[in-house]
């Protein structure tokens, strides 16, 4: 990859943003401070270069393909034009990958997921699906822009409409931007109203420039999307998610269909009729000290788990973070010890998400 024509590149430079390498990619880190943008995508909105995520075509049928198999959703009973989101597990139940599926036709699928799992992803598909499946990768040819924040429906009806208005939570369609046809949805992973615009790569630039412009909408990097994420108890794959972690260890089986078969739904029956391991919960800090990642959890003395994902809360104003305790001790209000070398830091156990005032669904 030719780091000089990464999409948006010069245009990150010229806002001054600070970037780091991303699976082939240069991604913001920031362009004025994680605090301000965090902020700003509470009260308005934001727009994040998402360019780096990966995108899968798959035609055919659900069950003739074996889609059905390789994802945990409900496929059959997806409306066209709506998106579902849940995960591919492997044979012991741990997490290959979390990703969104959308049904584009009756028998037509993308499949939208994590850059750094894109090729591993791809080979656990490839490997699963069957005939007459047509699966195509356009990772390299799909570039994704998230417009974030209580404006940004007003945003986004100044460009396309008034039609904006019937894109209900996890749906999408096609609207016009500037002359030009883009398929947007409605998800979100800030816990405000957001919408993910999906443009081909010679076009993100150019719908970049058209947002950038708007006195609403500013730039936001990948530190203030893991801030905002993270007070909604999102996880974030590589952290609260990987192969050896299940939907159940992480307190996401509302999104596994159990009335299915899949591949590692057995594995997922047997935890659930007798598991003892470690189980996802948020903790809070008693302050302004952030619990970081590895940093080990303690009750009375004993470990009983560790940091997986850790930051300040900017909207609360202390630190917060999301761990995996042994499953007797995970009740809200436990108080533990969060501990790193010299460092200590007091918390309790509570429920996710920590920011409750957002405005996903409104």
């Amino acid at each position: 990859m030719d780091f000089k024509n990464t999409p948006l590149l010069t245009s990150h430079q010229q806002l001054g943003a600070s970037l780091a390498p991303f699976g082939g990619w240069f991604m913001p880190i920031y362009y004025k401070g994680i605090i301000e943008e965090h902020h700003w995508s509470r009260s308005h909105c934001s727009i994040f270069d998402i360019c780096h995520m990966g995108e899968f075509i798959i035609q055919g049928g659900y069950k003739e393909t074996g889609l059905d198999k390789i994802v945990t959703m409900n496929l059959k009973e997806m409306p066209v034009s709506s998106c579902r989101y849940g995960f591919m597990l492997n044979d012991q139940g741990g997490i290959i990958d979390d990703l969104i599926v959308y049904r584009i036709e009756q028998e037509e699928w993308m499949l939208v997921v994590n850059a750094s799992t894109t090729d591993k992803d791809e080979e656990h598909i490839r490997k699963n699906l069957s005939w007459p499946a047509h699966f195509k990768n356009l990772s390299s040819q799909i570039s994704k822009l998230d417009l974030q924040g209580p404006e940004s429906y007003r945003v986004l009806k100044s460009f396309t409409g008034d039609r904006i208005k019937s894109l209900c939570y996890y749906t999408f369609s096609e609207f016009p931007i500037d002359g030009q046809e883009y398929l947007i949805s409605r998800t979100g992973y800030t816990g405000e109203l957001g919408y993910e615009i999906y443009a081909t790569v010679g076009h993100v630039q150019r719908l970049w420039d058209i947002f950038i412009k708007d006195a609403l909408v500013r730039p936001a990097g990948l530190g203030a999307r893991d801030t905002l994420r993270l007070e909604m108890g999102y996880p974030l794959y590589g952290h609260e998610l990987n192969d050896d972690i299940s939907p159940y260890q992480a307190g996401l089986m509302r999104f596994v269909d159990l009335n299915k078969d899949f591949i590692g739904k057995d594995a997922l029956l047997k935890q659930k009729k007798n598991f003892s391991g470690k189980k996802l919960v948020g903790l809070l800090s008693a302050n302004r000290r952030s619990p970081r990642e590895g940093y080990k959890i303690y009750l009375k003395g004993e470990q009983i788990g560790y940091i997986s994902s850790g930051s300040f809360s900017p909207s609360l104003n202390c630190g917060i973070a999301l761990g995996y305790v042994d499953c007797r001790f995970r009740s809200p209000g436990t108080a533990v010890e969060i501990i790193n070398d010299k460092i200590k830091i007091e918390a309790k156990i509570v429920e996710a998400p920590f920011y409750k005032k957002g405005t996903v669904k409104k």
